[in-house]
């Protein structure tokens, strides 16, 4: 290398020394992290369970008698009350059947009058000795059997009065009537029940539902070993969300839980009771029902922005521990509630939560905690 070289070569040298910016000095001191103290809270917790809606009564209207339908009595979708006629079925045949029950039932009384009046005639010669003891009997059995036809007649005559009445179809329960399934002129049949229209009471409403057997089972024990706390010794509460997410402004009653397993969900069903005075809740809707399970006195809430989610998909935590450095924390996680998780393990009451400044801070490392407010104030 000649000397006019290696003057250019340290020349370069020297200028890209000039043109290196100074290292930045490292901060000093531990990071500021703003965390937050867990404590004990009394929570209310509530489950979200899928439901459908079903009518509080569902009566089918069907054929008593057969006939040809003469009439309809009502409009479709409308609400009807109990006893409101609705159809009325040809009438002319069970008529003149009850026609005939009351003629039958004359001559049977007829007949009842002179037996009767045999039977005493009799009696009275029977004590003389003037009619045989044959005679006697003959008339006293004539006379059962003549009141006997009277009985019968009797019956037939209400049988054939029911039997008129049932052409006039009635409604059995008040609420609101759907589609009629005939119209005038249809041969409707008392063999096959012929459906005629279904009635449906729609206020209150009925709300089905179903829970896991497991989650049932642990409520059950949360109770009986202290974890949680009934709230309240009356039914328990339930609200209802609607199918476009709005939340149905009355709140429902729960009925009862059945006491079988699904065996093939595994799950148990449960009812609740809804009013419906504006009939929004029409059966068959899917909505979304908040059952009050219980509280529980001493829930621990860590706020969702500290927690994190490690490459297993598991919850954790950054601590500070007593020595101001991180730790990372495994959680048990059991649900939200509002902007928190409720943890069952992995942290106890009192110990510091980071919630901010965690993209600056890695476990091992000490910090400077401050509460999670001042630490808001401060970076204002």
């Amino acid at each position: 290398m000649n000397t006019r070289s290696s003057i250019v070569v340290l020349l370069l040298a020297f200028l890209a020394a000039c043109g290196k910016k100074p290292a930045q000095p490292a901060p000093s001191g531990p990071v500021e992290v703003g965390v937050v103290t867990l404590a004990p809270t009394p929570v209310t917790l509530t489950k979200e369970l899928p439901g459908r809606t079903s009518a509080y009564r569902v009566a089918e209207v069907r054929a008593r008698v057969s006939g040809i339908v003469l009439k309809r009595l009502f409009t479709e979708g409308s609400d009807v009350k109990q006893g409101q006629p609705l159809l009325t079925i040809d009438p002319a045949p069970y008529q003149a059947a009850l026609d005939t029950a009351k003629a039958t039932l004359a001559r049977a009384e007829a007949n009842v009058a002179n037996a009767r009046l045999q039977a005493q005639r009799l009696t009275e010669l029977v004590a003389d000795n003037a009619v045989s003891k044959q005679e006697y009997d003959n008339a006293m059995a004539a006379l059962k059997t003549s009141e006997a036809d009277v009985a019968a007649g009797r019956a037939a005559v209400q049988t054939a009065r029911i039997n008129l009445g049932y052409t006039r179809v009635t409604s059995p329960v008040s609420g609101r009537i759907g589609r009629s399934a005939v119209t005038e002129g249809a041969y409707v049949q008392q063999a096959q029940a012929t459906l005629l229209a279904t009635v449906q009471q729609l206020d209150p409403v009925y709300v089905d539902l179903t829970q896991s057997s497991a989650e049932v089972l642990r409520l059950r024990r949360d109770l009986a070993e202290g974890k949680l706390q009934k709230a309240g010794e009356d039914r328990a509460m339930v609200k209802l969300v609607l199918e476009d997410g709005r939340e149905y402004p009355l709140p429902g009653a729960l009925q009862f839980a059945d006491v079988t397993v699904d065996p093939s969900t595994g799950s148990i069903a449960l009812r609740a009771l809804f009013p419906n005075p504006r009939v929004e809740l029409l059966p068959g809707m899917f909505v979304r029902a908040r059952i009050e399970e219980g509280v529980n006195p001493e829930a621990l809430l860590v706020p969702q922005q500290g927690v994190t989610r490690d490459q297993k998909g598991l919850p954790t935590a950054l601590v500070v521990n007593a020595q101001n450095r991180v730790e990372r924390r495994q959680l048990v996680t059991d649900r939200a509630v509002g902007g928190a998780w409720l943890v069952t393990a992995g942290v106890k009451p009192g110990e510091r939560v980071i919630v901010e400044g965690l993209q600056k801070v890695r476990p091992g490392i000490e910090v400077t905690p401050v509460p999670a407010a001042a630490s808001k104030q401060a970076s204002r």
